[in-house]
């Protein structure tokens, strides 16, 4: 799944570590942002709470090719 986390976090003037401490793990946000990781529900929706944004407006989700 991609996603749009770094360049929104970028353009906000936050780091990781202060979106993590309100959200979640730094390591998770890194995580999230190199593609290695695929968000719970729970934690898509609070990342997208904090940018006051829709989820669908911050991951992209893509079909995998059969």
């Amino acid at each position: 799944m991609k996603n749009y986390l770094e360049k929104l976090r970028k353009e906000r003037g936050i780091n990781q570590e202060e979106l993590a401490a309100l959200v979640v793990s730094r390591q998770t946000i890194g995580s999230l942002e190199n593609g290695r990781y695929n968000p719970s529900i729970l934690l898509a929706f609070k990342i997208a709470r904090y940018f006051r944004m829709s989820i669908e407006d911050i991951f992209i989700y893509e079909e995998d090719a059969e």
